[in-house]
């Protein structure tokens, strides 16, 4: 089998008296997508938060492609290949959507260009950015400039952004929150477009999208992972029934 590109064994993270993270074990092999889901307070924040580098964990390792990277930064990590979609950057409403996802790429590169106004040209920068914006399906918003795009619109953006760094894998942060049942539908469509292309790391609280996309679930309740597996396991694990989904959360 191969080497799972993201490996997590036995992580802590205490804020005092409280464990966030209890001895948590995953990991995320090529082209899957993970979920992980969880009650509010089960510690999926605390867990990504470790993961992209923002806090350093009590006990326990990371490893990435191999490579232990526990107390490797967070500009390190993303140049590694890890992308977190949603807090990687800010969207410019006053910038296009290729705008932005332009900036996105000269960011990520360190590309030294004179000023924007000529960067925004530069083919190095447009090429992979309407690469990115084709994978979301934003290719006919290229022009458009932010402030009119939708908040559905705006969550496929950061995608764009987070995908036009050429991540090896993509922490998706809640990429449903504040969508209507018709904007989670398209981003559902994209995102199984997209998967099989990259490894994701998938937390979200709608369990339609998580059972439609994900290849593996692992729940989390007070930090502790209770179950990992294939959705249909998942859904007729008794232990997740009573700590978390409940019947009405596994039907369908």
């Amino acid at each position: 089998m191969l080497e799972p590109v993201l490996k997590v064994e036995n992580l802590v993270k205490r804020f005092g008296g409280l464990v966030a993270t209890d001895n948590l074990s995953l990991d995320i092999r090529e082209g899957e997508i993970h979920a992980v889901i969880g009650p509010n307070g089960a510690g999926k924040t605390t867990m990504i938060s470790q993961l992209i580098g923002e806090l350093r964990p009590d006990a326990g390792s990371i490893q990435f492609m191999g490579r232990d990277i526990t107390a490797t930064p967070v500009h390190a990590r993303s140049h590694l290949g890890i992308a977190r979609s949603f807090q990687i950057t800010s969207i410019f409403l006053n910038f296009t959507a290729l705008d932005n996802v332009a900036l996105a790429v000269q960011a990520h590169d360190g590309h030294s260009f004179r000023f924007w106004a000529d960067a925004r040209r530069d083919p190095r920068l447009r090429e992979p950015a309407m690469a990115a914006l084709e994978q979301v399906g934003l290719t006919h918003r290229a022009g458009t400039i932010a402030s009119a795009l939708s908040h559905g619109e705006h969550r496929q953006l950061e995608i764009a952004m987070a995908l036009a760094t050429k991540p090896k894998l993509l922490l998706l942060d809640e990429p449903m929150a504040g969508m209507g049942p018709e904007d989670s539908a398209r981003m559902v469509v994209m995102l199984q477009k997209i998967k099989g292309s990259i490894s994701m790391l998938l937390i979200e609280h709608d369990m339609d999208a998580v059972f439609a996309l994900a290849d593996r679930i692992t729940v989390l309740v007070y930090g502790r992972g209770i179950a990992t597996g294939q959705p249909e396991e998942i859904r007729r694990n008794e232990q997740v029934r009573q700590a978390y989904l409940g019947d009405e959360g596994l039907a369908g």
